[in-house]
């Protein structure tokens, strides 16, 4: 019995030998996985993020198939062929704000009776434009540069002189005052008219142009065939005399024109009387790409009573292009008043203007210009 009984105790001991040399399976298994390396689990690993597909190049823009021939700028319609409208533009302080004037192509400005300046607008299209005025008389001078234009020419009133070249001329002139326009094509402003004055309150509009001037007969829209203004437009052209921040142009103690760089628009902003000019219809100032200043002579009219001056459009004399903050010399030149003027260079070439609008200002050869 002692033998069965130890033999019992051997077999009992010889199962848990191997359970003891195996240990725990998860230990195991642990242990083994503790000593490996460490390496990243898959979604440790960061994406590879694909390279970025270029930009592609900008289309350039369309070249507009016409020209606007009073600015160079493109156009898509045929405006060319049309006869600009000129306008007769108030500027005294009590007009003010002008309506309509920082979308016209030219701007002249001429000096008139008692040191104030009166202005023209010519617009190659008056479409959108808005309302326009104060509308104001005319003066010859102002006939003879709308005329050089085959400019359609409005105004309200003139002096003697302007009504002989409207006459004598052939001038296609539509006139508030003293013609059947008024309450159609012209109208005035009640709240003007009532603080400002009855000769401070005419306007007229770009609609109401664009609706009844192809019903009037003696009127024509076109060109003749031949016509061609002769400007032309380039960026960069011209050897300048100086670098330009601000030109100065003073016509009278009544009226100073101020002309400021503006590097970012690119535009000479506008300044009279001490402050912005800007435009009544949008509140913005108004801006010139080419600001010229042509120096011709000047004088009051032998034997007129109101002060009205003569300037002199006609014939050849000096001047200043201010365009691309540059400031060039120039020779202005007119042969007869079925002309515009053209400008030239030092060399006698003819001297291109940026593509844009202009700010023509005409004064007395007397006048001090400075710039900055």
């Amino acid at each position: 019995m002692k033998i069965d009984r130890m033999l019992s105790l051997l077999l009992a001991a010889l199962l848990v030998l191997p359970l003891a040399s195996c240990g725990k399976p998860e230990e195991a298994a642990s242990s083994a996985a503790s000593s490996m390396p460490d390496e990243p689990s898959v979604s440790a690993i960061a994406p590879v993020e694909p390279e970025p597909e270029p930009e592609p190049e900008p289309e350039p823009e369309p070249a507009l198939p016409y020209v606007n021939p009073l600015t160079g700028e493109g156009c898509e319609t045929d405006i060319g062929q049309n006869r600009p409208i000129a306008i007769m533009l108030n500027n005294h302080k009590r007009a003010m704000p002008q309506l309509g004037v920082s979308q016209a192509d030219i701007i002249y400005e001429m000096p008139a009776e008692g040191g104030i300046t009166r202005m023209m607008g010519v617009f190659q299209s008056v479409e959108g434009v808005g309302e326009i005025g104060t509308v104001r008389s005319a003066r010859d001078y102002y006939v003879s540069l709308a005329f050089g234009h085959d400019a359609i020419y409005l105004h309200a009133g003139g002096s003697p002189q302007a009504y002989d070249a409207i006459q004598n001329w052939g001038v296609t002139a539509l006139d508030c005052v003293n013609g059947p326009y008024e309450g159609t094509l012209f109208w005035r402003d009640p709240d003007r008219r009532k603080n400002a004055g009855l000769e401070h309150s005419v306007l007229t509009s770009g609609d109401k142009i664009l609706e009844l001037l192809p019903t009037y007969k003696k009127v024509t829209l076109e060109h003749k065939d031949g016509f061609d203004l002769g400007w032309t437009f380039a960026e960069g052209a011209g050897t300048p005399a100086a670098a330009i921040s601000k030109l100065t142009v003073p016509f009278s103690s009544y009226k100073t024109g101020v002309f400021t760089w503006d590097e970012t628009r690119q535009k000479f902003l506008v300044e009279e009387y001490g402050a912005p000019y800007t435009d009544g219809n949008t509140g913005e100032q108004v801006a010139a790409t080419n600001v010229l200043v042509l120096l011709t002579d000047v004088s009051a009219i032998q034997g007129d009573d109101k002060g009205r001056q003569s300037v002199r459009t006609t014939g050849e004399g000096s001047g200043y292009l201010a365009k691309e903050g540059q400031l060039f010399e120039i020779t202005w030149k007119r042969a007869d008043k079925t002309d515009c003027l053209s400008f030239y260079d030092a060399s006698g070439n003819l001297m291109p203007l940026a593509v844009g609008n202009s700010y023509i200002n005409i004064v007395s050869q007397k006048t001090n210009v400075t710039w900055e």
